[in-house]
């Protein structure tokens, strides 16, 4: 089985790259996980559980990252068992700068054995892009939030400094108004007793 497809993302190469690599943000968009930890840097371990036509199947498996180019490309490879069947697989992955962002480009080759294979290649063909959909959609929002609500955070901060800055500027002006017409005063009360 081979599935293809782009998502836009509307980020710089680098943080699409950066996520890709964050253990918390892939486990939120792998659909049905429930564990996902890393062993290295580059080795990872994952628990899902989906529904595959009438099977519930719940696949634990290995995740390895290779042939990294960051920030362009990378290949992960994966193999999963269950109860009901097993499924071995790998994705290319690869960044290229689109229109002011990121196009995410993968190509995935996949394999499934045991009583799963026996729904018929065309329900596990629609399932599999179903659920990279899930993945890329995800993942593409989660990012596109995770740096809005950054850059949302930075700049309420820095309207923040603008405020504290023009309250400071003005609080400076009542104060030197202070001081001047004080400065004034004591001339003029020098002059008159003098």
């Amino acid at each position: 089985m081979k599935l293809t497809g782009s998502y836009q993302i509307k980020l710089e190469k680098q943080k699409v790259w950066e996520a890709l690599n964050d253990a918390e943000i892939l486990k939120k968009t792998i659909p049905g996980c429930e564990q996902f930890e890393r062993k290295s840097e580059t080795e990872f371990t994952a628990t899902a559980k989906n529904k595959i036509g009438p099977f519930n199947a719940s696949f634990t498996g290995d995740i390895e990252l290779k042939d990294l180019d960051p920030p362009n490309s990378y290949k992960i490879t994966g193999t999963g068992k269950s109860p009901v069947g097993f499924a071995s697989g790998e994705a290319d992955v690869v960044l290229e700068d689109f229109q002011g962002g990121t196009k995410l480009i993968y190509i995935v080759q996949a394999n499934v054995g045991g009583k799963i294979a026996q729904v018929g290649s065309r329900l596990i063909n629609m399932t599999a892009k179903k659920m990279a959909d899930i993945f890329f959609k995800k993942f593409s929002e989660i990012i596109s939030n995770k740096h809005t609500s950054v850059t949302e955070k930075k700049d309420s901060e820095k309207e923040v400094t603008a405020k504290d800055i023009i309250s400071r500027e003005k609080s400076l002006k009542k104060k030197k108004i202070i001081y001047f017409s004080l400065v004034i005063l004591a001339v003029i009360s020098i002059y008159l007793f003098s």
